[in-house]
């Protein structure tokens, strides 16, 4: 029996409370872990009920617990006052590490190629989702670059980089790759064009990069490393980014080994970390019990690392693949008709043998 934790439990919107579900029964049925799990309010339906997608209580109650399980959230564009919670929640608790795996288990059919073992950290609370933003450039016309532009016509989003928190999650790349023998740390940029900050961004790495002679250190623009990733994914290992590539990268890394059915991610800081799924609401899907729930269930595993209960983590994962050889069990994005909860009571009978 491991030591008690208090766990936020947040399923959020649609499939968010499937896979949630199936992640606990997981949890309950199949393992040790010792935990009070604390319901949470967050999502599209608080926002339409009570004007704010991640009430006050919620972020009170998070404080009180040791880490954070979410499933989903359903976001909508051009909606005056919205902002996404998850978005808000990173940037409340510094969790400016992203970190998304992207490991090809043996016997998962929509493998891209067998031998895919990377992982992407991606900063998480900067870059372009920063959140400052002017819908005109009113406030603006005092700054001689936009007075050229008409002010209620011209719309401006910030990219805003700090050198600390570009070395933190530099560092954070760095950490994992010696401490999990990777030989390499790929750090994506496009600093050719974005001079200023992904000019920081480099400039940086190769302060860091300093303090870890034994890694070799790649540099790669966003653009060419979509190239590579489809090209040749099996050389890479450690990948570190900044918040908008890292984005659009670790999904495209997802659909080599699966898709987002097996796109799980850590959001951490120093002291806190929050543990999901990286797909979607898919309001169509929801309450189907149909989604493949690997993704919410390798968060899972992902937390139990992070909680220091490395060998449950560990027997986690193995049964995770344990499932996918067998290939009896699985969900119709592998080509299957089981639903989200047998799998999860499938994953469930493999840990008790």
């Amino acid at each position: 029996m491991t030591k008690k934790y208090k766990i936020a439990f947040m399923p959020g919107d649609g499939i968010g409370n499937d896979v949630l579900e199936a992640a606990k029964i997981v949890m309950d049925e199949g393992t040790d872990f010792n935990a009070e799990f604390i319901h949470g309010d967050i999502g599209w339906v608080f926002w339409e009920k009570e004007g704010d997608a991640l009430p006050d209580r919620t972020v009170e109650m998070l404080k009180e617990t040791d880490a954070a399980l979410f499933g989903a959230i359903t976001s909508k564009p051009n909606v005056p006052g919205y902002s996404s919670p998850i978005v808000r929640l990173r940037q409340k608790f510094d969790l400016y590490s992203n970190m998304r795996p992207c490991k090809a288990y043996e016997g998962n059919p929509l493998n891209y190629r067998d031998d895919i073992n990377l992982i992407v950290f991606r900063e998480n609370t900067q870059g372009l989702y920063s959140g400052i933003e002017f819908y005109d450039t009113n406030d603006l016309q005092d700054i001689e670059v936009f007075k050229k532009y008409d002010p209620k016509k011209t719309t401006v989003s910030c990219r805003v980089f700090t050198e600390e928190g570009c070395r933190k999650i530099i560092k954070k790349g760095f950490d994992y790759a010696k401490k999990n023998n990777y030989p390499t740390v790929t750090l994506v940029h496009k600093a050719n064009v974005i001079r200023a900050t992904d000019g920081m961004f480099l400039k940086v790495a190769d302060e860091v990069a300093k303090d870890y002679p034994d890694i070799e250190v790649w540099k790669q623009n966003i653009d060419a490393m979509c190239m590579q990733l489809v090209k040749n994914p099996q050389n890479f290992g450690v990948i570190t980014t900044t918040n908008m590539f890292g984005d659009i990268v670790s999904d495209l890394t997802a659909q080599l080994v699966g898709g987002l059915g097996f796109a799980a991610s850590a959001s951490t800081s120093d002291d806190y970390g929050l543990f999901e799924p990286t797909h979607g609401s898919a309001p169509k899907y929801a309450g189907q019990y149909k989604v493949n729930p690997i993704a919410a269930i390798l968060s899972v595993k992902l937390m139990f690392e992070w909680l220091g209960e490395t060998e449950m983590a560990n027997k986690l994962e193995g049964v995770i693949e344990a499932n996918l050889k067998e290939g009896k069990v699985k969900t119709y994005d592998l080509g299957g008709s089981s639903s989200t909860i047998d799998v999860a009571k499938d994953i469930v009978k493999k840990l008790n043998k």
